[in-house]
């Protein structure tokens, strides 16, 4: 089958520092959304800005080595996005070989657009950028049956809690969706009235656990703000805040069904979806993307919370994916753990990849 003449290009970059071990990723898609190519590649110490370029570059190349007339980019870099279009000045004078390069493939097409995008709609292309500043770190590829804390360092004896930073992960209080078994990803159901309850619970539970807790970090979602702020009231009005990476997993069109409206409907898609974490529901997002950001919200835990506890309340999916993680578990780990709304979790983590969890979905506050 011929390449189409018009695709979408998602593209994105970044540094493990700025600068630092940089890398990029690119997808070359159809206009129905089906992967054409991926483009990726680590490039040493470089900046943000640099890598974003590199990949935009990338994307452009492998559209054109398609044969694509027409192409919508999309990227999470506001900078390139408008230095692209025109609008902003590149003062930067070691963009600007970069912009002219991007530029001149631009030419090579018939119509080039430019759209800026939040990052939760630009996770594949973000999940290569990652990989690939992974390896230009020096870290080894993570796949699914190697989570990232298979590298940590091993032994039976006891570690001292010092220099530690204690998460205890909270799943949110029920809602509708949950008592009725409905696929609940980033609708902004609200706690219902049992949820408030057991949110006041994990409150009470966390604040016998680690009285000394020094914030509650949630997922933008009311279900998980309202849970965030029962627990920080709990723990005497420490602050709150925000992180979009704990947000839940995006499911596309199942939004709302329940478990039996998608497997009536998407049998197929269900199945692809059960047996590889990186298969995204129709329009939604794949696991791998979602552990790609529970990392990096994991891995901002520890770096702005060193040697002290911290409350996460997030969703079913990124807590899952952190706890994978913490556990060295396989794709397999998803499918047999389960959540309950409120389940607290203990995971300690040391500096030098260091992980001991200490308990998972304990539920002994709401009986």
């Amino acid at each position: 089958m011929s390449a189409p003449t018009r695709v979408v290009i998602e593209a994105d970059g970044g540094a493990r520092g700025n600068p630092g071990p940089a890398g990029y990723g690119a997808v070359v898609r159809s206009p129905s959304g089906s992967v054409l190519v991926e483009r990726s590649e680590a490039l040493g110490i470089a900046t943000n800005n640099v890598a974003e370029y590199r990949g935009l570059i990338a994307g452009l190349r492998a559209a054109a080595d398609l044969g694509a007339v027409e192409a919508d980019i999309r990227m999470d870099s506001k900078l390139v996005v408008e230095q692209m279009s025109g609008r902003w000045q590149i003062k930067n004078a070691g963009l600007r070989p970069l912009a002219a390069e991007a530029a001149s493939l631009v030419s090579r097409f018939d119509k080039v657009t430019f759209t800026w995008v939040p990052r939760d709609r630009n996770t594949h292309a973000d999940a290569l950028a990652n990989a690939a500043m992974d390896a230009a770190a020096g870290i080894a590829p993570v796949s699914s049956a190697e989570p990232a804390a298979a590298s940590a360092p091993r032994s039976w004896e006891p570690r001292p809690l010092e220099g530690a930073t204690r998460m205890l992960l909270v799943r949110h209080g029920e809602t509708a969706f949950t008592s009725q078994g409905r696929y609940s990803g980033r609708g902004d159901i609200p706690l219902s009235t049992v949820g408030e309850a057991q949110a006041t619970a994990a409150g009470v539970q966390v604040a016998a656990r680690a009285p000394d807790a020094v914030a509650v970090v949630s997922s933008p979602l009311a279900r998980c703000r309202s849970t965030a702020e029962a627990i920080a009231r709990e723990l005497g009005g420490v602050p709150i805040r925000i992180d979009d990476d704990l947000i839940e997993c995006d499911f596309g069109s199942w939004e709302g069904l329940t478990f039996a409206e998608v497997r009536a409907g998407w049998a197929a898609e269900l199945d692809a979806w059960l047996a590889d974490p990186s298969v995204a529901p129709p329009g939604g997002e794949s696991f791998a993307a979602v552990a790609t950001r529970a990392r990096r919200a994991t891995s901002a835990l520890q770096a702005t919370y060193p040697s002290s506890a911290v409350v996460v309340v997030s969703h079913v999916s990124p807590i899952k994916l952190i706890l994978q993680d913490a556990l060295a578990g396989g794709p397999g780990f998803l499918h047999r753990l389960y959540l309950d709304p409120a389940g607290v979790s203990t995971v300690d983590t040391w500096p030098d990849g260091g992980v001991a969890v200490r308990t998972v979905n304990d539920t002994s506050h709401l009986r």
